[in-house]
Parts: structure tokens; C-alpha cells; sequence
């Protein structure tokens, strides 16, 4: 599904170098947590995955089925069926959250040579994403993500997931500022959406998200490469002895 080659990356205003040399495989099906102290390269590495412009990658590739999506630009790849979830979603004045879904749902099959949805089919399709998240319909109807609270904007992403059903979910930092009740929720959300045909890339700094959404490979990025990867074990050894013991082997 997603093969990261000596990925090398900056930041394309001040060319501060954040990956260097990340190598990454995530198969069919598969759940992949990545770990790491902050100011690893967590978040650059879901963004550049999205085609986010300003970063540049200055040596390796990424593939996507097989293909580079390095020439491709973020309306591209997600056409492609690569969805990010933000760790801080952006709130959109003037847009009615429901209009937003219309258009990305429409905009996508457009895309993919697919005839557009009629309203009727539209509204069905959204009651029955929002009912399994526990979100009011009333709720679409305003302004996307504006005024939100943090697990309100969380279930709105994973609806959107849920809607454009994409193949690779790279789900950046979502269990952030989420109470118990909402994560779990957001959890069943994306666990619901597990399939052998989709692929997610779990960014946590914590165990607890993964007590609901079990990864099979588990991750851990340090000063923008890949130092150890493991099973599902590898999370419940760092929240217990955290990351100096693996840092130190590395260097």
C-alpha cells in the first residue's frame, strides 16, 4: 500500500532538514502506529504523505500501489484515496459543514469518472455515517469546524472518512485533547472502517489510543528516520519505560 524509500525532507521557506532517511513499508490492510518524542518529524511525515507544499523532499520517494505520488499535488493523491486527519483541524467560516461533505464526496467520484450523488442519496448516506459516531445531524448544519469542541471536530474528521472512504487513513495525532468517552468513540469510528483493502498510519504519542485502535507494526521515529520497529508490544514497552533506552541503541 505505501512504500517510503530514504525519504529526506525540509522545510521549502528555511530548508531545515526534518527527515533524513526514513524508510517505511505499511501493507494492505494493516494498522502502523508511529511514535516519537516531539520534534521527530511525526507530523512532517503525514504532511509531505499528503502533498502539503511547503515542505520539499530533496532524495527519495514515496509510493503509493506501487506508484510515486511525489509529482502529484494534494487534490491529486486524495483523489487517489490518501485521507489526513489533522492533529488540529482547520475551521472554515461560511462553509456549512453538510456543503463541505457534498462537494469533497462529489469532487472525488468526479474524479474517478463516477456520476455525481443526488441530494436524497447524499442525506442517506451521511444519517447512516453519523448515527455510528454518535453525531447530530443538526451539527452538519453549521460552519465546518467552527466552534466546535476538540472531540467535535475529531468525529467530524472520521465522518469524513467514513464519507470519501479512502484507502490509506493517515490519522495525525487524533486522540489530541480528546476525554475518554469522545476517543472511544472516534476509536469505534475507525476501527469500523477496518478493511484488507485499506491501510492506516496511526501518529500517537500515547499508548491509550492504542489500547482501542491495536496496530499490527508499531514504529518508532526519532531525528527523521525509522530507529525500531516491532509488534504492538513495542507501544506498551515505550508508555512503560519511554524512549531513552531505544534512543540510546540508535546512537
Amino acid at each position: 500500500m505505501l512504500e517510503i524509500k530514504n525519504l529526506h525532507a525540509s522545510i521549502a521557506e528555511t530548508g531545515l532538514e526534518i527527515l533524513r532517511g526514513l524508510d517505511l513499508t505499511v501493507q494492505d490492510g494493516e494498522v502502523a502506529a508511529i511514535m516519537g518524542p516531539n520534534g521527530a518529524g511525526k507530523s512532517t511525515l503525514s504532511y509531505i504523505i499528503a502533498g502539503r507544499e511547503d515542505y520539499q523532499v530533496t532524495q527519495g520517494d514515496i509510493f503509493y500501489n506501487g506508484r510515486s505520488v511525489l509529482a502529484m499535488d494534494a487534490a491529486e493523491r486524495a483523489a487517489l484515496g490518501i485521507f489526513l486527519a489533522f492533529q488540529y483541524p482547520m475551521e472554515i467560516p461560511g462553509v456549512a459543514t453538510m456543503e463541505f461533505l457534498k462537494v469533497a464526496m462529489n469532487a472525488q467520484r468526479k474524479a474517478r469518472g463516477e456520476a455525481e450523488l443526488k441530494v436524497p442519496e447524499f442525506i442517506k448516506i451521511v444519517r447512516e455515517a453519523t448515527a455510528g459516531l454518535e453525531m447530530d445531524m443538526a451539527m452538519l448544519k453549521r460552519p465546518l469546524n467552527v466552534g466546535f469542541s476538540g472531540g467535535e471536530k475529531k468525529r467530524a474528521e472520521i465522518l469524513q472518512m467514513a464519507l470519501l472512504q479512502p484507502k490509506l487513513c493517515v490519522l495525525d495525532e487524533t486522540d489530541s485533547g480528546l476525554d475518554i468517552d469522545a476517543l472511544k468513540i472516534v476509536a469505534d469510528g475507525v476501527n469500523a472502517l477496518r478493511a484488507k483493502t485499506r491501510s492506516f498510519l496511526v501518529i500517537t504519542h500515547y499508548q491509550r489510543l492504542l489500547d482501542y485502535i491495536v496496530p499490527d507494526r508499531v514504529h518508532v521515529l526519532y531525528k527523521g528516520r525509522i530507529i525500531k520497529s516491532g509488534d504492538k508490544n513495542l507501544a506498551l514497552q515505550l508508555e512503560q519505560n519511554g524512549y531513552a533506552d531505544i534512543i540510546g541503541a540508535a546512537e
